[in-house]
Order: C-alpha cells, then structure tokens, then sequence
C-alpha cells in the first residue's frame, strides 16, 4: 500500500498534464500547417532562387478562393485550441496566430482585394519595393528578378479585374480621397528606362558577374521596364483616369459599402483588438479630445500669448521660425534627434536591439499624399530600418513636431519595437513578422510621452507639438468613427482635426483622406497607448519601490505584438512575479 500513493500521485500528475501536453503538440502541428501555407500561398513567403524568386503572385479569382479555403480549414483548428490549455509561451503564440489568420480571412470576405489602393497608396507603389527583397548577388538573381518585371502587366491585370469588379459592386474609394493619385502613377513612367526606380539594381552590379554577363542583364532589365512596366503603369494610369476616378462612390462612410456596417464594426474590433463598439471608441476620443486641450491652453497661456487658440495655432502654421529651409536641414534636425535619443535608451531599456536605422526622404513618387512620416522595416537581415521624412512641402512639415515623429518612428518607437521582435529567438516565425496595429502605434504613442521623461520638449513650442500629435490620436478615435457610422461629412472632419490640432491643412487633409480610404486603422494608436499607460500605472501602483522602468519595458516589448487583451495577461503576470519575488526576499 506503501508504493501504491506515491504511484497513483503520479499517475494522477500525468493525467494533469496530458491535456497541456497535447494542446501544446496540437498548436504546434497547427502552426507548422500555417508555415507551410505562407510558403506555398506566395512567392514572397518562399523565395528559391530560378523558382518561386522569380514569380509575382497570383492574384486571380481561384486562387484567392482556394487560398481562402485553406486558411479557413487552418483557422477552424486554430480555434478547436482551448488556450487555458497552453504553456504561457503559447499562450501568446495562440493568441497572434488566431488574430492573424481571422484578419486573413476576414480581408477576403470583406471583398477588399477589391479595393487594392487607400489614398496614399496602392500596389502599383508596394510592387516597386520587390527590389528590396533580393540581395543581388548572383547573375539568378538578377534573372529572376526581370522576370518579375516581364509578369508586371498580368499582375497589374488582375489587378484591374478585381477593381472593375469593385465598380461594379459598389465596393471603390470614395472618388473625393483620390484627387491627383494618378500623379502617384505618372511618377513610374519614364522616358527612359534607366530612370526607372526598377533599374537601380542594375547601376551597381557585383564585380564578380563578368562584364559581358552584366552586359547582357542590363539589356533584359531595360527591355522589361519598356516593353512590361511602363505599358502597364501607363494602362493602369489610363484605367484610373478614364475608369476608376469617375465611377468611384461618393459617399466617404464605410457604411456606405454593401456590407458597410458589418465590415466597420470588423475593422473597430480588428484595429483595436478589444471589443469595442464604434460608439465607445468615439466617446473616448471625446473625453481625451477635452483633456488635452486643456493642457495645449495652458502652454499658451504660459508663453503670455495675446489671442485665441485659434490665432495661436495659425501663428505657428505660418510663422517662417517654425519651417525648414531646405530638404537637408529637416532630415538633419530629425538625424540630431535621433541620435539625442539614442542616447537615453540604456536609461529605459536592458535591452536594445541590432538593427540600425537610418533617416531619409518619403520616395518622391508618393511624398505629395504621403503622411508627415513613417518608419520603414528592413526586409532582409542585411539592411537597416529607416525613418522616412516626407520633405515635400517644406511650409508644411513643422519642426515643431518633429521631437514628437522622431521618436515616434525612430527611436524608442517603432524601430525598437520592430528590431526587437525581428530579433526575437525560439518564437515562432511568424511572430518576427506580425505587426499588430493597436500594439505598434500604441507604443509608438507611448514613446512619443517618453520623451518628457528622456528629457526632450524643453521649448514650449516643441512641448505644444507633443501635444497637437496626442491631440491628433484623440481626434482620429471621433473623426474616423464620426465620418464612417455617424454621419459626419469630409469637411467636418477636416475642421475638426484642424480646430483641435497645429497640424498643417495640407497634413490636416492627406490625414482625412487616409481615415475615409482605410477605415477603423487611425483607431489603433490612441486605444493602444491608452492600455500601455494604464498597464503602467497599474505596475507602479503594485510594485511601488521594487518598479522598474526598465524591466517593465523589456517585459511588455519581449514576446513581439499581440493583442492587448494577451498584453494586459502578460503584464499583469510580471507584476504577480515581481510581488511573489518581494514577498520570497521579505521572508
């Protein structure tokens, strides 16, 4: 009897066991499903070199149905999954996994591959970028690649059929948010191929490649970029013109879409990844929208400025003090930045990522209806971040708010967040390359605070920038809902934005259209950034002296995107740690 307790506790320990065991072997196989899935669903996802390198995809109606239902059966065991089940690890693994495939799956049924462009952008712009994701180093290489260029016209084809399909459904942008986007067209059409940006991997070839090789890979590139992407940049120019623009809807709401109301609601709970109504993420703009605005009166009020906010804000939208002079000086000034920042990271942070980063110009083809700036991730492990600066309109771009952008989309904003999760080892692969929206933007929201604690917004002005993007993330919560379920004309939301905020008009309207062409996204930074500042209070309020402003980042940016209710799980076990840590060391 002796021997029979002793065994039957662990007989009854491994029963315990078994489910989690069996739940962590089922992810795992799910997760290797999913691999296996991207590697085959696209070219991108599996480049071989004279194979899968040197294909664009496909993008006709079958296989994007067939694709549709392949993930569909992923997701079905994604879900079958109870994740109460998993190791903490994977726990997060689930919980990225489902957010993932289910935006997958809902991107298909919410039709938006008929909508393949937002008013900054398109993929006639995304396709310019392939050149990034080779790193040229044999003469397969640089075949492979021009055949990507010679399949451009059936890309931009299908393409076109979806878009067409699109007008005929009722399912456009709205006409309004694309005035002048065929300039973003015109920009790919060159007289002469060498000027094209497609060209650029051919003006620094390895001098390993002979030269009559090189010869001979010059000629194929300049015949492809004539005979295959000009034609089809310029029939994609003339479908726009003559096509697309003067059938687009000219209702702005997402609403307005044959299954307008139901796709909002999917992109509110998406870009925020709680589940919030249109409605409640409205009224918290509302409330933040006040309280910001009092602490923007108060600056003003400071500096013993004689008008209204109003007259304030137009000073400093005209003010010649306030504006670089030439595309260098602002590139400098957000390079000094930068760098100030650097500076402070080992203050915030135990861990610091690999990557560098560096800061350059908005590509001249986009920059007219480009955002102010936007951090660019590298796409192989041979290149670096970069901090795009859009140097179009100078009398436009503040400096300002260039403290506030810089760190932002730098450092310790979105290049850190980034790097860290590219870096990250013993996760998943797709984990290094989810991006979700209310956890990136919100930290790079939050990062943008932890410039008073870093030690920068000393002048007034720059402080009052701070605060005009905070109040930028507060409007987009009511403008965004405002204009898509409530009603709310283009011209109310740009006179909203513009009342609350020292935004230029220029920045004020390419900001609106990118709300009307890309809805429920503009959500994602204010909700994240509120939940990271709340997780932190909750942590200091807990920890008291045994808080760490180092551990506590480390700890919320170590496992890489995820869902903010899987953030606050994690958080909240840090901090269950730390207190059963103290309590241990007490005793």
């Amino acid at each position: 009897m002796k021997y029979l307790i002793p065994f039957l506790c662990l007989l009854l320990t491994a029963c315990s066991l078994t489910p989690k065991l069996d739940a962590n072997n089922e992810l795992a196989t799910v997760i290797g499903l999913y691999h296996d899935y991207e590697k085959q669903s696209s070219p991108y996802g599996n480049p071989i070199p004279g194979k899968t390198n040197a294909q664009l995809p496909d993008v006709n109606p079958e296989t994007l149905k067939l694709n549709h239902q392949k993930l569909n059966e992923i997701y079905q065991q994604v879900v079958a999954i109870n994740p109460d089940s998993l190791s903490d690890d994977n726990k997060i693994s689930w919980s990225v996994l489902n957010y993932r495939i289910k935006n997958q799956l809902d991107n298909y049924t919410n039709k938006e591959h008929l909508m393949p462009l937002t008013a900054e952008s398109g993929f006639h712009a995304y396709l310019s970028f392939i050149s990034r994701m080779v790193s040229f180093k044999t003469e397969q290489d640089y075949l492979d690649y021009i055949s990507r260029l010679n399949q451009i016209p059936r890309y931009f084809d299908q393409q076109m059929t979806w878009m067409k399909l699109g007008l005929a459904e009722g399912y456009t942008q709205p006409k309004v948010v694309l005035a002048g986007f065929e300039e973003s067209i015109a920009a790919f059409i060159k007289s002469d191929a060498t000027e094209s940006g497609y060209f650029a991997p051919f003006k620094n070839m390895p001098k390993h490649i002979p030269a009559q090789t090189q010869q001979m890979l010059v000629a194929k590139a300049k015949q492809a970029i004539n005979e295959s992407v000009f034609p089809s940049y310029q029939k994609f120019y003339d479908f726009m013109v003559e096509e697309y623009m003067p059938n687009a809807r000219d209702n702005i709401a997402a609403s307005s879409l044959p299954n307008g109301k139901a796709f909002y609601d999917n992109r509110v709970k998406h870009f925020t990844t709680l589940d919030m109504t249109a409605d409640e993420v409205h009224q918290v703009g509302v409330k933040e929208v006040k309280r910001i605005r009092a602490e923007m009166q108060a600056i003003i009020d400071d500096l013993g400025f004689e008008g209204s906010f109003a007259e304030f804000v137009e000073f400093l939208r005209t003010d010649p003090q306030f504006y670089a002079k030439t595309p260098e000086e602002l590139l400098k000034e957000a390079s000094f930045i930068a760098k100030k920042m650097d500076a402070k990271l080992p203050s915030l942070f135990n861990t610091l990522p690999r990557t560098p980063y560096g800061v350059i110009e908005v590509p001249a083809n986009i920059a007219p209806k480009y955002t102010t700036g936007r951090y660019s991730g590298p796409s192989r492990d041979d290149q670096p971040g970069n901090y795009w600066v859009n140097t179009y309109r100078l009398d436009r771009r503040p400096l300002y708010v260039l403290e506030a952008l810089t760190l932002h989309e730098a450092v310790p904003g979105h290049h850190l967040q980034g790097s860290l999760a590219r870096e990250m080892e013993n996760v998943p692969e797709f984990r290094n390359r989810t991006y979700i929206s209310a956890f990136g933007e919100g930290w790079g929201l939050y990062a943008e605070y932890l410039g008073l604690e870093a030690g920068f917004y000393q002048d007034p002005y720059s402080n009052f920038g701070r605060l005009t993007y905070e109040m930028w993330r507060a409007c987009r919560l009511v403008v965004d809902t405002g204009m898509h379920v409530k009603g709310w004309s283009r011209a109310e939301a740009m006179d909203f934005l513009a009342s609350n905020t020292a935004l230029s008009l220029h920045n004020v309207k390419t900001e609106i259209d990118r709300y009307i062409s890309w809805p429920g996204q503009a959500l994602s930074y204010k909700i994240g950034e509120l939940t990271i500042k709340r997780l932190r209070q909750e942590a200091e309020q807990e920890l008291g002296a045994d808080f760490d402003i180092r551990e506590f980042h480390d700890r919320l940016l170590a496992n890489g995107s995820m869902p903010l209710s899987m953030l606050e799980a994690v958080m909240a076990q840090y901090i269950n740690e730390k207190k059963a840590l103290a309590e241990k060391k007490a005793s």
